[in-house]
C-alpha cells in the first residue's frame, strides 16, 4: 500500500449524482488490482477519516486511477468538489481483490449499481485470455450510464434497469439466471446490493460454480486496525477491509450487513431471535416495574388513610 500525494486531474457529474473522479498517480498504481479500494481524503479538513472509494480503473499506460462513485453523504459529497489541479492524498491500494490469474475459462461478470464500479477493471484483466459475458443493471438509465466508458468490444453484454429505461426491464438476476440456464460458466464475480449477491451466489453454489463476490462496508481505518467492519464467515471473523473486500461466495453467503448509523454493525439469524428475546424480556421487566409501582402507591395510601384512623380514634384533630 502508499500513502501518496496526487492531483485530480477530473471529477465529472456523469448523471443521478455518480461522479467520476480521475488522479494522477505515479507509485499506487502499479499495485492496483481489480476489486481493490483506496481511502480518499476528504477536500476538507473537516473529515478526519478517508472514504473507502472502490477502483475502477487504473491506466499503467497514462498512469490514471479512475473512481466511480455516488455522493451519499456528507464525506462523499465533499469528494465531488474536488476539481482540476487541486491535490489529493490516496491511500492505498488496500484489500484484498479478485482472483484474475486464470485464462481460457467461461466468466460470467455481475455488476448491480454502485457494484459496476470494479468491474471495468476486472474486465481489462481478464478479456485478452477468457471468454467473457457481462450482466450490468441499476435503477434507470443514469445508473449504466458509466458503462460508456467501458472497453466490451468482443464482451457479450446484457444490460437492465429496474424501470426499463434501457435494456431489459428487471433486474440482473432475472437475467443471470437465465444465463446459467443457458450454459455452462467456469467462474462468477458479483458486486452489487447485497440481495442480488446473495441470490446469485446462492445459484452459483447449487451449480458448483466457483464464484467471488465483493463485500460493501462502512470503514473506519482501512487497514485492519479497528474492528469497524467485521463479519461472521465461515473461517471465522474477518475484516473486510483486509480479508476482502472479495470473498469466495461460499464463505460469505449467509452474511446479512443491514444499513445502521455507527461504523459497522452486522445482523445474523441467531443474534436477532436472540435480541427479539431480549427486548420481550425488557418489556415484561418494564411492566413488572409499573405494577410494583402502582402497587406501592396503593399500599402507602392505606397507610396514610390508617393513620388518619387511628387519629380518630384516639381525637386528635
Amino acid at each position: 500500500m502508499f500513502l501518496e500525494d496526487s492531483a485530480v486531474l477530473s471529477n465529472v457529474n456523469i448523471g443521478g449524482g455518480k461522479y467520476l473522479l480521475k488522479i494522477a498517480s505515479q507509485t499506487a498504481i502499479k499495485a492496483a488490482k481489480a476489486g481493490q479500494f483506496f481511502m480518499i481524503k476528504c477536500k476538507s479538513e473537516y473529515f478526519t477519516l478517508r472514504r473507502p472509494i472502490s477502483l475502477h480503473y487504473a491506466n499503467t499506460k497514462t498512469n490514471i486511477l479512475e473512481f466511480y462513485y455516488e455522493v451519499k453523504g456528507k464525506g462523499t459529497k465533499d469528494l465531488s468538489s474536488f476539481e482540476f489541479g487541486d491535490k489529493i492524498e490516496i491511500h492505498g491500494p488496500l484489500g484484498n481483490g479478485f482472483s484474475t490469474n486464470i485464462v481460457g475459462k467461461e466468466i460470467l461478470v455481475v455488476g448491480g449499481g454502485m457494484g459496476i464500479a470494479p468491474m471495468k477493471q476486472l474486465i481489462s484483466i481478464l478479456k485478452g485470455t477468457n471468454k467473457i459475458t457481462f450482466v450490468a443493471g441499476g435503477r434507470d438509465f443514469s445508473a449504466i450510464k458509466i458503462l460508456e466508458s467501458f472497453d466490451l468490444e468482443g464482451i457479450s453484454t446484457f444490460v437492465t434497469t429496474d424501470d426499463g429505461s434501457i435494456g431489459l426491464r428487471g433486474s440482473v438476476v432475472s437475467k443471470v439466471s437465465s444465463l446459467l440456464e443457458e450454459k455452462k460458466y467456469d467462474s462468477i464475480y458479483v458486486c452489487g446490493p447485497h440481495v442480488i449477491m446473495d441470490i446469485i451466489g446462492k445459484l452459483a453454489i447449487e451449480k458448483n460454480i466457483f464464484c467471488e463476490v465483493s463485500l460493501e462496508s462502512r470503514m473506519a481505518c482501512g487497514v485492519k486496525a479497528c474492528v469497524g467492519c467485521s463479519i461472521l464467515t465461515t473461517y471465522g471473523m474477518k475484516k473486510v477491509c483486509h480479508d476482502g473486500p472479495v470473498f469466495d461466495a461460499t464463505s460469505v453467503i449467509n452474511v446479512r450487513p443491514i444499513e445502521n448509523t455507527t461504523a459497522c454493525e452486522i445482523s445474523f439469524p441467531d443474534n436477532e431471535e436472540k435480541k427479539e428475546q431480549e427486548n420481550k424480556e425488557e418489556k415484561n421487566k418494564e411492566e413488572k416495574n409499573k405494577e410494583q409501582k402502582i402497587d406501592n402507591k396503593k399500599l402507602e395510601k392505606k397507610k396514610i388513610e390508617k393513620k388518619k384512623t387511628d387519629k380518630k380514634k384516639k381525637g386528635v384533630k
